[in-house]
């Protein structure tokens, strides 16, 4: 993990998103401080992780983190607005609900439009190169799984306890059969793909 003038002295929250790719369901984003010199082996993009391992660095993220949020943003507003600012909104949110205010934000990705008034550092691959983004990444992914994993009770014919409302196959099977769901995102033009409507 790579450190910095700015983290060495600055209280830093890492944010990052998951579910920006999906077909349905929310956008959620999380924003983590962590102890100045934090270190924990296995803590990575949560993308190169198992199931069972999120979820255990999940618990040992919120033990250890000086303060962690996470907020949602659902499929309505990616609808009205896009994803990319739904992602960045999402951020914004969990950013505001931290019980301590970060002086810098090392925002996962290229780009961040931001509603705070606190500096920003925007890194590509940022997950794998600061703790911090890398638990903001766990608690993002593993909550919004919480989240499909629900809906898969409501709506089982569509696999997301298993692809968590990716565009997979089998999701797209099941929208063609089925049509789309309250949380299917509209905006992501589902019917133009299947060549059927809505």
């Amino acid at each position: 993990m790579l450190l910095s003038e700015y983290t060495e002295t600055l209280i830093e929250a890492g944010c990052d998103e998951a579910g920006r790719g999906c077909l349905a369901g929310p956008v959620f984003a999380a924003a983590v401080v962590l102890p100045k010199g934090y270190r924990n082996p296995l803590l990575n993009d949560s993308k190169q992780l198992t199931e069972k391992q999120r979820y255990m660095l999940r618990d040992e993220v919120e033990r250890d983190a000086i303060c962690w949020a996470v907020a949602s943003v659902d499929n309505e507003w990616i609808d009205q607005n896009n994803i990319l600012k739904a992602s960045m909104h999402a951020m914004c949110l969990a950013i505001e609900q931290l019980k301590t205010r970060p002086e810098l934000l090392l925002i996962d990705g290229n780009r961040f439009y931001n509603e705070t008034d606190i500096e920003y550092k925007t890194i590509v691959k940022g997950d794998g190169k600061y703790m911090s983004i890398a638990a903001a990444s766990i608690l993002a992914k593993t909550y919004r799984d919480d989240f499909m994993n629900r809906m898969d009770e409501t709506y089982p014919q569509y696999g997301w306890k298993k692809n968590k409302g990716y565009p997979t196959k089998a999701h797209y099977a099941a929208i063609e059969q089925y049509g789309i769901t309250e949380i299917h995102r509209k905006s992501f033009k589902l019917e133009k793909q299947l060549k059927m409507e809505f």
